[in-house]
């Protein structure tokens, strides 16, 4: 993928909140920003959303995906309750 390097003014403020939001969130401001151009071109002229349904699970599916890649070692909720619903029914 190409990609295009561009020079845009925005309010020192703002920058430093978008860059310490971003690092909280383990994201770059580039990809911040991608992610705004890309949802601003799928509004319609009310700010209506245009996405397609597959467009919006691909995206559901590649934050789960990332926050699978992010989520501490151990066991998973899952196993937990079914860990401790074993552990209220009779031997």
């Amino acid at each position: 993928m190409v990609h295009m390097k561009a020079t845009i003014d925005i309010p020192d403020g703002l920058y430093r909140q978008v860059k310490a939001e971003a690092a909280l969130r383990g994201v770059t401001v580039r990809k911040v920003t991608t992610q705004l151009y890309r949802r601003w071109l799928n509004e319609g002229e009310r700010g209506e959303t245009r996405e397609s349904s597959s467009v919006w699970l691909r995206s559901w599916l590649e934050a789960a995906d990332e926050a699978i890649r992010q989520a501490p070692a151990g066991p998973s909720a899952r196993e937990e309750l079914e860990a401790d619903r074993n552990r209220l029914e009779p031997k």
